[in-house]
C-alpha cells in the first residue's frame, strides 16, 4: 500500500520536503521507536532532480523585484555626478549547467555554472559643477552578465515542518558590462558608469536574487509538504507525518523519519516499539519507503471504522463470482440459491465484521478478519429476499505489486472457516453440494475478487492524489517481519513543476 509514496515533487525542494530538519525541534531519547514511516532518497535521485534545478533558478531570477539603484560620485571638473538605475528587468536568461551534491552531515550544495542574463532598464544621470547648472539625462541601458551561483541549503525544523534556509548564497560575476542605448553618449561616460556602479549593482543583484531563491525554495517546500499531507489524507483519515528524529544527510543519501500515526476523528494510537533501523535500507534504488506494521494496521482499522470495508456486487461481477466453473454441480447450486432469478435482480454484499488484523511476513501481508456475505434477491414491490447469509473467519496471505500505474493485490494462500450459515436453498446447512460449492467459490473467486477491488480502490485513491503523473520504474514491494519496504526508481514530470511555478510566481 503506497500511502507514503507522496513526497516526489519539486527539484531540490523535493530533497528538502523529504528531509524535515531538526535544528529547532525537540525529540525523545529513542526517536526510532516512534517511527512509522521512513523516506530515503539516494544520490541517483538527487542527480535526476538536478535537471530541474535550472527551472527553479530561472524562476527566481525572472521573479526577482529589483529596486532602483541610486548613487553619486564627485569627479574633478564635472563636480557631483548622480545616477539612478530604474525599471530593471531580466531578459534572455540561460544556464549552462547545474550540480547538486549532498554534503555529509551538513547541507545540500547546489552549484549553478555560467548563468548568462541580460538586464534592461533606464539610467537617469546628471551632474552639477561650478560653471554650469544641474542637468539630468535619461537613457535606456542593457547589462550583459555572466554569473556563477553557489548555494548551501541548510535545513531547519519549525513546528514539525521543514524551513529551508538558502541564505548561504554567493554570486560570482565573470562579466558585468553596461551598454547605453543608441551609442549617442561619449565613451568616457559609459566607462565612468560601468566603473563606479558595478559594485553597487552586484550587491543589489546578489541580494535580490538570493532573496528570491530563498522565497521560491520555501514556496516549493510548502507545496511539497502540503501535497504530502493531502496524499496521506482521505476524508476523516489522516496520517501524521511529523518528524520523529533529526534528518540524516550522507554523501550517498538523505533520510527522514516520520511518525506515521493514523488519526481518525481526532483519535489515534501510539507507536513506541518500531523495529526500524537504517541498516534495513540499501542505496541501490532512487527512492525507498519503509512502513511499519503498526501504521498499515492502523490504516486498515480506520478504514473499518469509517465504513469503507464494504463491497457490493451486481450483474456481471456477481455472475463471475458464482460462475467461476461451468459444471453441472455449479449450475444446480446457483439455480437453487438464486431461485431462478437474474443476477441483475440480485446483489451480494461483503463487509468486514471486525477490524482486520494485519501482519507483515516474508511470504506477504497476512490479513485476518471476520467477514459477512449476504446475497439478496430484489423483488419488484417487495422487501429484498435474503437468499444467503454467511459469517466466516478468513486468513489470507497477500502479495502486492505495482505495475502500469496500478496497485495489484494477489492472494497466494487463503483459509476460510464458516461460523454462521443461513441459506434458503439449504435450511439445515447440511447439503454437501451447496457447502462444497460455496467453500470453493469463496477460495477460488471470492477472496481474489475482494482483494482486486481493494487494489482498484487504492489505485483510484492514489491517482486522485496525482501519483499516476509520475513515471514509477520497476517498483518492488518487499515484506519482512513487522514492516514493508517500497523501493523504486522514478522519472520526474516536468510539467508539474512548470505549472506550479507559472501559477505561483
Amino acid at each position: 500500500m503506497c500511502w507514503a509514496g507522496r513526497i516526489m515533487l519539486g527539484t531540490f525542494s523535493i530533497l528538502l520536503g523529504l528531509v524535515h530538519a531538526a535544528a529547532a525541534c525537540e525529540f525523545g531519547p529513542f526517536p526510532y521507536r516512534g517511527t512509522g514511516i521512513v523516506c530515503r532518497m539516494t544520490e541517483p535521485a538527487a542527480l535526476l532532480l538536478n535537471k530541474e534545478v535550472a527551472q527553479v533558478i530561472q524562476a527566481a531570477f525572472r521573479n526577482a523585484k529589483f529596486p532602483n539603484v541610486t548613487g553619486e560620485r564627485s569627479l574633478r571638473l564635472l563636480g557631483r555626478v548622480a545616477y539612478t538605475l530604474s525599471d530593471i528587468q531580466v531578459n534572455d536568461l540561460s544556464i549552462e549547467r547545474s550540480e547538486v551534491e549532498l554534503k555529509e552531515d551538513s547541507a545540500i550544495h547546489i552549484s549553478i555554472r555560467n548563468v548568462t542574463a541580460l538586464f534592461k532598464g533606464s539610467l537617469t544621470y546628471g551632474y552639477a559643477g561650478a560653471w554650469f547648472l544641474q542637468l539630468f539625462h535619461s537613457v535606456d541601458f542593457e547589462i550583459d552578465s555572466s554569473i556563477d551561483l553557489q548555494l548551501n541549503v541548510n535545513l531547519m525544523c519549525q513546528k514539525d515542518r521543514v524551513a529551508p534556509d538558502a541564505s548561504d548564497c554567493y554570486l560570482t560575476f565573470h562579466k558585468l558590462t553596461l551598454h547605453l542605448q543608441g551609442d549617442k553618449e561619449p565613451g568616457w561616460l559609459k566607462q565612468l558608469f560601468t566603473d563606479f556602479i558595478s559594485f553597487t549593482l552586484k550587491l543589489v543583484l546578489k541580494r535580490e536574487v538570493c532573496k528570491e531563491i530563498n522565497a521560491v525554495a520555501q514556496m516549493l517546500t510548502n507545496f511539497v509538504i502540503d501535497l504530502a499531507a493531502n496524499f496521506v489524507r482521505d476524508k476523516d483519515i489522516i496520517v501524521d507525518i511529523s518528524l520523529t528524529s533529526d534528518p540524516v544527510i550522507k554523501a550517498r543519501y538523505i533520510e527522514s523519519h516520520h511518525k506515521g500515526i493514523v488519526v481518525y476523528k481526532n483519535n489515534s494510537s501510539v507507536l513506541s516499539d518500531s523495529v526500524f533501523s537504517p541498516s534495513l535500507l540499501t542505496e541501490s534504488r532512487m527512492l525507498y519507503f519503509w512502513l511499519s506494521e503498526h501504521s498499515l494496521s492502523s490504516l486498515a482499522a480506520a478504514a473499518f471504522l469509517d465504513g469503507q470495508l464494504v463491497l457490493n456486487l451486481r450483474g456481471e461481477k456477481l455472475q463471475e463470482l458464482f460462475e467461476m466453473e461451468d459444471t453441472e454441480e455449479q449450475r444446480k447450486a446457483v439455480q437453487r440459491i438464486f431461485q431462478g432469478n437474474s443476477y441483475n435482480d440480485s446483489v451480494a454484499k461483503v463487509w468486514s465484521l471486525t477490524q482486520p488484523q494485519i501482519s507483515f511476513q516474508p511470504e506477504g501481508t497476512v490479513v485476518r478478519s471476520s467477514v459477512a456475505v449476504e446475497v439478496s434477491i430484489l423483488l419488484a414491490g417487495e422487501e429484498p429476499l435474503v437468499a444467503l447469509y454467511m459469517e466466516k473467519e478468513i486468513t489470507a496471505t497477500i502479495q502486492a505489486t505495482y505495475a502500469e500505474k496500478k496497485l495489484i493485490l494477489q492472494p497466494v494462500d487463503s483459509r476460510v472457516e464458516i461460523k454462521v450459515f443461513k441459506c434458503t436453498a439449504d435450511p439445515s446447512g447440511e447439503d454437501p453440494s451447496i457447502q462444497s460449492f460455496l467453500q470453493n467459490m469463496i477460495l477460488v473467486a471470492g477472496i481474489p475478487e475482494v482483494t482486486s477491488s481493494i487494489g482498484s480502490a487504492l489505485t483510484s485513491l492514489m491517482n486522485s492524489k496525482r501519483l499516476d503523473l509520475f513515471d514509477i520504474i520497476n517498483p518492488e514491494i518487499i515484506t519482512r517481519k513487522g514492516y514493508v519496504i517500497v523501493q523504486l526508481d522514478f522519472g520526474f514530470p516536468n510539467h508539474l513543476l512548470l505549472n506550479f511555478l507559472e501559477k505561483s510566481l
